[in-house]
């Protein structure tokens, strides 16, 4: 099916959003993630560039922003681990759902799962040395991403960094994501949301002008390969 892609198609929600998912799919997608987030998301790239420099300075603290199953946050935390340092990593959450069943499979990663939101961090005054997310800014109205980036600002304790990541709404992602899911959904992605959500999720997705537009000064919007949107600040170095 050939869908418009010059404009974001807000009017479609992934099926996993839906309060009654299919509970079996649903937990097979947060157990597939761990798969298509090593493969399209690189967060080794997060690892090397903002979380290793700063924990061999000493232990940090790290928030990872509508975690989902978790999975990225227990990589992070297995290749501190291998690495020797230390960090207290937060998953949060706001569905139930999945903080419940990341916290069923850490398997002994030491993540801490929070069900809330960014917001209730604020108010409690936490404070982060990274703050990031991973295919959430998809899900968001221009007035929700206003707010995810003022209160990621708020939660960024002195020279740390606020990394969100997400997919780029172009063509080229779209059809390698049909291609690729259309093969493996008889077998590896069988029985769960991964194929059709993936597909509405990129064309949820901002390109990067819009994007751009709509953030505010001092952010900085990238665009990688394969089809990626960074967006990043960098609070000032405490004096």
């Amino acid at each position: 099916m050939r869908h418009d892609l010059s404009m974001r198609a807000t009017e479609v929600r992934e099926l996993m959003d839906d309060p009654d998912a299919d509970i079996g799919m649903l937990e097979q997608t947060y157990r597939r993630f761990r798969l298509v987030n090593a493969l399209v998301s690189r967060p080794g790239l997060l690892y090397r560039r903002e979380i290793r420099p700063r924990a061999r300075r000493g232990p940090i603290r790290i928030l990872d922003i509508g975690a989902g199953g978790g999975d990225v946050c227990r990589m992070i935390a297995a290749r501190l681990r291998r690495a020797g340092l230390e960090a207290e990593i937060t998953a949060l959450d706001a569905d139930e759902r999945a903080i419940r069943w990341a916290a069923d499979n850490d398997h002994g990663a030491g993540i801490r799962y929070r069900c809330a939101f960014a917001a209730d961090l604020v108010a409690e005054g936490e404070q982060y040395d990274v703050v990031f997310s991973n295919h959430v800014l998809h899900h968001l109205t221009a007035t929700e991403l206003d707010g995810l980036l003022r209160d990621s600002e708020a939660l960024v304790g002195g020279g740390g960094v606020v990394v969100h990541r997400d997919i780029a709404r172009t063509r080229f992602a779209y059809a390698l994501y049909d291609a690729a899911t259309w093969v493996l959904s008889g077998t590896l992605f069988r029985g769960s949301f991964i194929r059709e959500d993936g597909l509405i999720s990129i064309r949820r997705s901002y390109a990067r002008r819009e994007l751009a537009s709509l953030v505010p000064s001092g952010w900085a919007v990238r665009f990688g390969l394969p089809s990626r949107l960074e967006l990043s600040w960098k609070a000032e170095a405490a004096s």
